[in-house]
């Protein structure tokens, strides 16, 4: 899968190219310099050919590499045994552990809030209520940004164990676009909220299997007798614009170096490759039987019976009850009422309720959860990475690496800091950039301990930022690894004859053309040069991660190829080191800089949102129908970053990702005219 994307071209093909192509891509990354495929957000970004060359070659000797043992499947290649010494129990497990507060600290607590704000008041007995829907960022967001925080909606979970004001929790759970780790972190936080004792209720008017996932965790999982419940397995599609570049007289020149370089499938070819094909099964057969475990053991099933179930396609909500699948058919209203009766409310009296927004204010000292003595940092780097922040780019959109090299060296200087943890959440992008703040991570992790948790994604030029790290802790379904590279320029001779185009070149230098000519296909000397590009940056990158992760180069290059991993497998091919969310990579921190478990720690997000001012508008008006969104969205498709590309590729899994996306132009109208 995606790889370094090395490719030069005119400055002025990418703006014309752009123009003519666009309409073939969905919003989440146009076409640029050369050309981008898009893809959900949180399982893989995009696929970005643009303008750039070199890199300084890598070579290292690693005299201590592991002397891994693995067996390879002789009919396809694939790892069948444990490529790394992998022991998850050797790593502290962070599992939450609930803690009865005792008199004096309850005495404590209620005097702090006798001094709380206004606005962090909360009645006594009140309910959390929380809609978890659309899109959950990885990233801390201000009062007056829109859509969901999962930061703050586990942070939320957990203050509301501890605060003797919030009776209980009740979700209402809707078509979610997030990929499985922020899935597995808010179902691992509604687990923990349960050992409070308090109780926690889910509603789900319409539902897929990520839903399913989080609400089957809940004490009581209730549905409308309307409601879409969807629980019919899971797909996988890939797309090709092979036949379509052809047609249009584009003729795509794509170096594929390893056999899972599937980036450049998508533009040469017009169906699925074999290697492709079992990449995607085995990403696919993971994520399903891990739901079905889950799913079965919370619901008390056999495996076999929830399948069985699953392949029936049941779409009727009286089945699901019969089956134990949901606690039982009511109405929102009426499970309101229930919960009324269950705090024994008089009927003439409202439920008390406090939202996830305003009880996001309520802070952490308010309820004695503050004021620990050890500091650990918290780096966060969520969506595709940059080297440098463009002239369209808005603050808060991806990974600008000058800032978060800011952020490493600040916290490498300060003594405050015990640890850190480097939060990504990242399909990867420029490979420059990725590079850079690897070395700064290195260098961060040579003065005290540091720890990479991955979220949905981490893959590519992401997975070269955690492999900076001396330990990665990933999700169970975290999409990780894709260390690979395809290179390559489009020849868009034919397309120019077509439109009546004209382009003429005088150069010096024997490969001058190489990128500019874009109106001709390479010469055999240029496509030679060009091959031998890639090979340079496939063995920096492959080179580099042996070397970080203590693997011999033979055993490093089996587990590259560009695939891509789920953490579980990852982690037994050494690519990661233990499973779990962000409380593990807290805990293995906390182990490396020798402080006790049993100690809370104060963790400091480095990373602070901060709101444009279309946000605050829209905080404070709610006038602006989510223009400001879309228009972030233009902006940043028609910004151009330069530079070696270490992404992910376009393959979207539509079904795993419960979205369906088009063009941000007919979005755009869409909430232009949903307005009136």
């Amino acid at each position: 899968m995606s790889k370094y994307l090395l490719l030069h071209t005119a400055h002025l093909t990418s703006i014309h190219l752009r123009a003519s192509v666009s309409s073939f891509f969905s919003p989440k990354t146009a076409p640029s310099s050369v050309v981008s495929i898009s893809t959900s957000r949180s399982l893989y970004d995009s696929l970005d050919l643009h303008r750039s060359f070199s890199i300084k070659a890598f070579d290292t000797k690693n005299d201590n590499a592991r002397a891994a043992e693995a067996e390879i499947d002789g009919e396809n290649g694939d790892l069948k045994g444990i490529v790394s010494d992998y022991n998850d129990d050797k790593y502290p497990s962070g599992e939450f552990q609930f803690r009865d507060y005792r008199a004096w600290q309850s005495f404590v607590v209620k005097c702090k809030m006798l001094f709380a704000f206004p606005w962090e008041r909360v009645r006594k007995g009140s309910v959390l209520t929380m809609k978890l829907r659309g899109q959950i960022t990885d990233q801390l967001k201000s009062r007056f940004s829109s859509g969901l925080s999962l930061p703050q909606i586990c942070e939320n979970l957990v203050k509301a164990a501890y605060d003797p004001r919030i009776s209980g929790v009740y979700l209402h759970i809707e078509p979610l676009n997030c990929g499985w780790g922020k899935i597995e972190e808010i179902r691992r936080h509604i687990l923990d909220f349960k050992k409070s004792g308090k109780f926690i209720v889910g509603y789900a008017p319409a539902c897929g299997e990520k839903e399913y996932y989080i609400g089957c965790a809940c004490e009581e999982l209730y549905a409308p007798p309307s409601a879409y419940f969807a629980l019919f397995g899971l797909a996988v599609q890939a797309s090709f614009l092979g036949g379509v570049l052809e047609n249009i007289g584009i003729e795509p020149q794509v170096q594929r170096i390893g056999k899972y370089k599937s980036a450049g499938d998508q533009l040469t070819r017009k169906n699925i490759s074999e290697e492709n094909r079992e990449m995607l099964t085995t990403l696919l057969d993971n994520i399903y039987i891990h739901w079905l475990d889950k799913v079965s053991v919370a619901r008390g099933k056999k495996q076999e019976d929830l399948q069985n179930f699953i392949d029936e396609g049941v779409y009727q909500v009286e089945r699901l009850k019969e089956e134990g699948l949901i606690t039982d058919i009511k109405y929102d209203d009426e499970v309101r009422a229930m919960l009324k009766e269950r705090l024994k409310l008089p009927k003439d009296k409202s439920l008390p309720m406090v939202d996830y927004r305003k009880y996001s204010g309520v802070r952490r000292w308010t309820l004695g959860l503050t004021g620990y003595k050890d500091q650990i940092a918290v780096i966060r780097a969520s969506g595709s990475i940059s080297r440098v922040r463009g002239p369209f780019s808005t603050r808060g959109t991806g990974i600008i690496a000058e800032d978060i090299i800011e952020k490493i060296q600040t916290v490498r200087e300060s003594k405050k800091y015990k640890a850190v943890i480097i939060r990504i959440d990242s399909p990867g992008g420029d490979a420059l950039a990725s590079d850079l703040m690897w070395r700064e991570i290195r260098l961060l992790a040579d003065s005290k301990p540091v720890v990479a948790s991955m979220a949905d994604v981490a893959a590519s030029g992401g997975y070269y930022m955690a492999m900076g790290t001396g330990i990665i802790v990933a999700e169970n379904l975290t999409l990780t690894g894709s260390i690979g590279v395809v290179t390559g320029k489009f020849n868009l001779g034919k397309l120019y004859e077509k439109i009546g185009f004209n382009k003429e070149i005088i150069s010096r230098g024997r490969y001058a053309e190489l990128t500019a000519a874009e109106q001709r296909p390479f010469r055999p000397d240029e496509a030679e040069l060009f091959a031998k590009s890639a090979q340079n940056a496939y063995k920096q990158f492959r080179d580099k991660a042996a070397f970080s992760r203590s693997m011999h180069v033979d055993k490093m290059e089996e587990v590259a190829q560009g695939r891509v991993w789920t953490g579980n497998d990852a982690a037994s091919r050494g690519l990661i080191d233990a499973i779990g969310g962000l409380s593990r990579a807290v805990a293995i921190a906390k182990q490396k800089a020798n402080i006790p478990q049993d100690q809370e720690v104060t963790l400091v997000e480095l990373v602070k949102p901060s709101p444009s001012l279309p946000e605050i508008l829209t905080g404070i008006g709610n006038s602006l129908v989510g223009a400001d969104r879309i228009l972030k969205q233009l902006l940043d498709e028609l910004a151009v970053s330069d530079g070696i590309q270490a992404r992910m590729d376009g393959i979207m899994f539509q079904k795993l990702e419960g979205a369906d996306y088009s063009s941000p132009i007919l979005t755009m109208l869409k909430d232009y005219l949903g307005s009136f």
